[in-house]
């Protein structure tokens, strides 16, 4: 998933890759494992209390058990999440024959997790759409299936996103190692606004969150957790990646559309059409 070999462009000789074990050296080796940890570990912040409060609730006889399809997302992802742990580390420890053997799984589990997806949208909306019906003046299950349907714009960016960039990736992973590396990071980014939303509800106070009035606070937290990566490239190269130029050619245009369609009733109808309900 990452490359360890520096991009072909001319530093000044006090940057070079492993002089004297300076810290600039240390951060070149490492900054994509930095990454893909930081991505680790705010799933476990955002998930796990979540996941705990929930289960419970199950138990409780409060909410009905988890389906079968989120069960696979959940396995899926968390799958993902550490073969990119597992991959940054390889080519940071100089690894490189066993990480091209393991990024095969790479070639499967990504288009697993783009399909879990697509069956789970559905799978979680029908459930609302038909309480909403049976009981169409409960002012709870009218705002429960409003959220949703919000939400499924930040869903349908993250499917549309992962998959351009990921498949992007996987085509640059011989000929643009550079490139590769990047676009893996940048790719499952996507993704955490899912983990970092239950961070926020948690701590309003350290992560302030616009939901659910509109999704600019998880835009903007998107944006930031790729900050360390792309700050450093900047320092490094001297100048804006290609990856950064592509992946914001392809988030910001889902970004603004999710904020113009957010809660618009042109969206409300098109909705359950989409999902299969009307």
């Amino acid at each position: 998933m990452a490359s360890s070999s520096q991009d072909s462009v001319r530093l000044p000789p006090s940057f070079e890759i492993g002089s004297g074990g300076t810290l600039v050296a240390f951060i070149d080796r490492w900054i994509y494992v930095l990454m893909a940890a930081l991505i680790l570990i705010t799933v476990f912040v955002g998930f796990i209390p979540d996941s705990f409060q929930k289960v419970a609730a199950v138990r409780a006889g409060l909410r009905p058990p988890f389906p079968p399809a989120l069960h696979v997302h959940a396995v899926l992802m968390g799958s993902w999440l550490t073969l990119l742990l597992a991959q940054t580390t390889l080519m940071a420890t100089g690894h490189r024959g066993w990480h091209k053997q393991l990024g095969i799984v790479s070639l499967a589990l990504a288009p697993a997790i783009v399909v879990a997806g697509v069956v789970l949208v559905p799978t979680m909306y029908r459930p609302l759409w038909t309480a909403a019906q049976v009981a169409p003046t409960d002012t709870a299950a009218i705002a429960n299936l409003t959220s949703v349907s919000n939400i499924l714009l930040i869903q349908i960016r993250v499917g549309i996103g992962f998959a351009v960039l990921i498949g992007l990736a996987l085509l640059a992973r011989r000929t643009n190692p550079g490139l590769h590396k990047r676009l893996m990071i940048l790719a499952t980014l996507l993704p955490l606004p899912a983990a970092i939303d239950r961070i926020g509800f948690l701590f309003p106070s350290v992560l302030p969150s616009t939901l659910p009035d509109s999704p600019l606070a998880s835009d903007i937290y998107t944006l930031l957790w790729a900050l360390p990566m792309f700050a450093w490239d900047l320092y490094r190269l001297g100048r804006l990646h290609w990856a950064y130029i592509i992946w914001l050619g392809i988030t910001l245009p889902l970004m603004i559309a999710d904020n113009v369609l957010w809660n618009s009733p042109w969206w409300a109808a098109v909705v359950p059409r989409l999902m299969g309900v009307t």
